[in-house]
């Protein structure tokens, strides 16, 4: 499969090193393919983990295993396997995940259950079981390797690099933050549609460093789509080794809380953009923004009926004003509305206004602002202070061609 660069892409941002966090990849080949496809995460002991999965009714064993893995709080590696989602695979499917988990844990000395696995690609194919194992066992031997290289390997139809970094004062120490993502399609904003993974060097309870990513979830990972898919294998994990020295965060209350949550928070929100922005064949980066509903609530599920209607993101691709679109993904919503008192804008400038189109419109300034790559749509519901903000992409022939021989 030929994957062109998207135009929305971003380059690799320069990621710190984060103490107590150890990168290898290698060539497992579950795919007939030249690359990487497993990628190793090696962490200190002593290491606080958390995480978020698909919400999917049928998800992967690596899903499955993970939410009860995460209760522990603590983990001492990471497998990440490319190209094979090893979901709707039975119980040949849990028999790989633990083949892995085992052959790492007897490397590191430490519980099957510190050991996190994700897979991610097609969908009824079980992992194969000697091409795992040969996998792991370059991992564990490979010379370290740099964020981009990690990056790269997790991927599948994505066509650039994804990371983020941040950082932050806790308590007199600089907390560092560096984390990647792979994700372009089957996504759909149910928990945190992709494969994500934040690294820190803060020291940080589990429990509280949970609240933290489940809080910035979502606003961040479950307010983007790209096709209103919901993966198999959805899954975002966060690492917290502890070698910045700071005194340990447990709760709000600790001096650096409220920075290190910020500093969370904004890798969260760089990820979740950088996939939209890989949309599988996007061209528009598309910023929805619903205010004056009746709750947050809805206005969010309000957001979601426009960024996931085919006929709003096909007008976008064709860079069409036509909001009668965005009316009509609102009316079907199911969320309560008053046409009389909805407005509708693209750019900064609104095309209707309280149920009717503004006398004096002038379509020329949104053409020109569809014309871009960065797109603009507002709605005004006109019946309360609920406020929300989704991102999507437009819809375009390349996703067709994307899709139609994925598994080829």
């Amino acid at each position: 499969m030929d994957l062109t660069r998207s135009p929305l892409a971003l380059p690799f941002p320069d990621l710190p090193a984060i103490g107590g966090v150890t990168l290898r990849i290698a060539r497992a080949q579950y795919k007939d393919w030249d690359r990487c496809d497993l990628t190793y995460a090696e962490f200190t002991e002593g290491t606080a983990v958390a995480g978020v999965f698909t919400r999917s009714a049928c998800p992967s064993s690596e899903v499955e295993m993970g939410r009860e893995q995460v209760q522990s709080g603590r983990a001492r590696a990471l497998i990440v396997n490319a190209g094979n989602s090893n979901a709707f695979t039975g119980y040949r499917g849990r028999e790989a995940v633990e083949q892995i988990m085992s052959q790492v844990a007897d490397h590191l000395d430490c519980r099957p259950s510190e050991v996190f696995v994700s897979s991610t690609g097609v969908i009824g194919v079980p992992l194969p079981l000697g091409k795992a194992r040969d996998g792991v066992a370059m991992a564990v031997a490979a010379t370290p390797c740099s964020w981009q290289d990690a990056a790269k390997t997790i991927a599948t139809t994505d066509t650039f690099a994804k990371g983020a970094g941040a950082s932050a004062m806790v308590a007199g120490k600089r907390v560092e933050l560096a984390a990647i993502i792979k994700g372009s399609g089957m996504i759909a904003p149910d928990m945190a549609t992709m494969l994500g993974y934040i690294f820190t060097d803060a020291a940080i309870d589990p429990a509280f460093l949970q609240q933290l990513l489940s809080a910035s979830n979502q606003q961040t990972f479950s307010c983007i789509t790209v096709d209103s898919d919901t993966s198999t294998s959805d899954t975002v994990l966060a690492f917290a080794t502890g070698h910045a020295g700071n005194a340990r965060l447990t709760s709000f209350d600790d001096p650096g809380a409220d920075a290190f949550a910020a500093a969370l928070h904004d890798v969260c929100r760089q990820l979740a953009h950088l996939v939209v922005r890989d949309g599988e064949g996007a061209q528009k980066f598309i910023e929805i923004r619903v205010n004056g509903a009746l709750s947050d609530e809805s206005a969010h599920r309000i957001a979601l009926s426009i960024a996931n209607s085919p006929l709003v993101k096909t007008a976008i691709a064709g860079e069409d004003a036509n909001w009668g679109r965005v009316v009509m993904a609102v009316g079907k919503a199911g969320e309560p509305a008053d046409r009389d008192k909805l407005s509708i804008g693209f750019g900064g400038i609104w095309a209707a206004r309280n149920g009717q189109p503004v006398a004096d419109y002038d379509e020329a300034p949104v053409a020109a602002h569809l014309q871009g790559q960065e797109i603009a749509i507002e709605v005004d519901i006109g019946l309360g202070i609920g406020s929300a903000a989704v991102w999507t992409c437009d819809l375009t022939h390349g996703y067709i061609d994307i899709n139609a021989d994925y598994r080829s």
